[in-house]
């Protein structure tokens, strides 16, 4: 027995579905970097000016995560929204591809 065709429609469609979720999700972890990564260079200039490299490079990375945490908070609604959907969705195709399963073993 073979799948219909409007079963793998859907099927592609709840995928595709996923994989823009995805994407959202990677597009807001790269705004978030590239809104603190400027803060880097900036901090190295101002650490040049002075003594103690190491613990004004440790200082630039605190600063960086804190930055960052602070980056993430903001949008962390939208992660979270995101990320329950993402789950949602893979809930959907795994139950889907398991009917499938169960479909094909008894038609079998």
């Amino acid at each position: 027995m073979t799948i219909a065709p409007e079963t793998l429609a859907q099927l592609s469609r709840m995928e595709e579905a996923r994989r823009q979720i995805q994407r959202q999700l990677e597009l807001i972890d790269r705004q978030i970097i590239r809104r603190a990564t400027p803060l880097v260079p900036q901090q190295r200039r101002r650490q040049s000016l002075q003594r103690g490299e190491t613990s004004g490079a440790r200082m630039v990375l605190e600063r960086y995560r804190a930055t960052l945490a602070a980056l993430t908070a903001e949008r962390q609604p939208e992660i979270d929204a995101l990320s329950r959907k993402l789950a949602r969705q893979d809930q959907a195709i795994a139950a889907h591809h398991e009917r499938q399963q169960i479909a094909l073993s008894r038609a079998a």
